[in-house]
This record gives C-alpha cells, structure tokens and sequence, in this order.
C-alpha cells in the first residue's frame, strides 16, 4: 500500500532503547564477538537489577548491530530507562572495570527515543522498522555523544545517555523519571551527510573531564560542534553521580534475529 492514499491503523508507540560501544572498531578483531555478547549481558543485568526483567527477556522487537543492539519496549517503561538503568549500568561496568583491570575500560552509548512501530510477536527480529527507530540510531551515533565520552575520564565515566526531546518532555520534564531536568544538557543532534537534525538531551551517570556542564539549558546549541557552557552548579548527591554532558550525529544500524542473552 503506498502511502497518503487511504488511512490505516498506527502503530502502537513503544520505546526504543539501543545501546553500542565506544571504539568497537579500533578494538582487536579477536575481541569483537566476546565484546559483542558482552554488551546485552551488563545490560540484561542492569535491567533486571531495575526491576525491567520481564521486559528484558521479551522485548516488542530485537535486533543487534554487532557493537550493541536496539530493542522495543513498553512506553509505561520510559521512566525506568531513563532512571535507574544508565546509573545501573554505569555500576555493572565498573565492576566489570576492576575484574579485568589492566584492559581497556568498555564504555557504552545509549540512546533512548518513542513513536509508532509496528512489531511481531512471532518474529522479534523482524519488527520495529520506522522512523522513530532509525532517529535512535542517529542519536546513539551522534558526535554530541562521542564527544561527551572523548572529553571524560575514560576511568570515570564509562556511559553516556542521549534521550530524544519527547522522551525529555514527556518523561523527565514531566516529573515521571527519577531525575531532574538539570541532570541534562540541551543539544541539537547532526548527522554529517545526512538531513538528521533534532534537539535531544544529554546525561552522564558519572560526570567528568574537561567538557562538562553542570547545569542544565532552556535553548539548544547552535553551533554543530560547541559544547553548551554552563556556570558551576552543585549536582544533587543521589548515590551516584548523575551529571551530563553536551555536544552532535553519525550512523544508522543493520539488523539480526539475535536476541538477549
């Protein structure tokens, strides 16, 4: 059916999470399938740890990008995602940091975004193809979310979260997450040589490094590659460290019927 020619039912809206790692590609080609496998396990323990373990063990949809993954889940669920599971699994990698101490630390993007997709119960690793999933992609691959991890303590901070705006407005302005609006820096999310243009949000579970903003912004940055500049402000103590970052996009995603450990 083409479209703009007759109505049809719309997708129930669901979340999307994806998550990859910093420097796959420059890591040896002998590690990539023990880092690939390694990812969705810290994660299905940070989302089990969240209390998310139902919704782990059987997402809406599935599919993994060799360096992460990208899955569908209950909207009633946003909340959770953006607050505990960043700070959790910012804890599973610092364990998993002085397990293997001498390696080089795996720090994870993530990115987290809502709209219409569709999904088959019968076959997860085939649904949730949209819009709202590849504008996930776009902003897990943002440079505004490399950069924030390039400019941090590669000890310190090992996650980095960026969350669309309609997550941010209607779950973290709204007062449903556990965090504040000023655990959050406003940036504007460009993919070079792509027409990818969106305001989103940034967070850092543990905040650290040259580029960080302690507060948070009521405009978006203008400039492509600016970080947004904020005057020192205190960070409520909440357990962990809870800060953010800001800074831009690159990528899209390949999918497989892979599906959580």
């Amino acid at each position: 059916m083409h479209p703009f020619e007759r109505s049809r039912p719309l997708p129930p809206y669901r979340a999307v999470l994806a998550v990859d790692a910093k420097g796959f590609t420059d890591m040896p080609g002998s590690t990539h399938e023990d880092v690939a496998a390694l990812i969705p396990r810290l994660v299905g323990d940070a989302m089990r740890e969240a209390g998310l373990a139902a919704e782990w063990a059987d997402p809406e949809f599935y599919g993994h990008t060799g360096d992460g993954f990208a899955m569908g889940l209950p909207t009633r669920i946003l909340p959770y995602l953006v607050h505990p599971l960043p700070a959790l699994l910012q804890q599973r990698l610092e364990t998993h940091g002085r397990e293997h101490r001498g390696a080089d630390p795996l720090r994870l993007r993530v990115s987290l975004h809502v709209g219409p997709l569709p999904a088959d119960s019968a076959a997860p690793g085939n649904g949730g193809n949209g819009p709202a999933r590849n504008e996930t992609h776009r902003l897990l691959d943002s440079d505004v979310v490399k950069r924030a991890l390039a400019d941090a303590s590669p000890r310190i901070s090992l996650v980095a979260m960026i969350v669309s705006d309609r997550v941010f407005q209607d779950v973290v302005s709204a007062g449903y997450s556990g965090l504040h609006p000023d655990h959050f820096v406003d940036v504007i999310a460009r993919v070079e040589g792509k027409p990818f243009e969106q305001r989103a949000w940034l967070h850092l579970p543990a905040p650290s490094g040259s580029g960080l903003g302690a507060g948070g912004s009521s405009e978006p940055v203008n400039e492509p590659n600016s970080f947004v500049q904020h005057s020192p402000v205190p960070v409520p103590s909440v357990g962990i460290n809870h800060g953010q970052i800001a800074g831009i996009v690159h990528g899209g995603m390949h999918q497989s019927p892979r599906r959580p450990a």
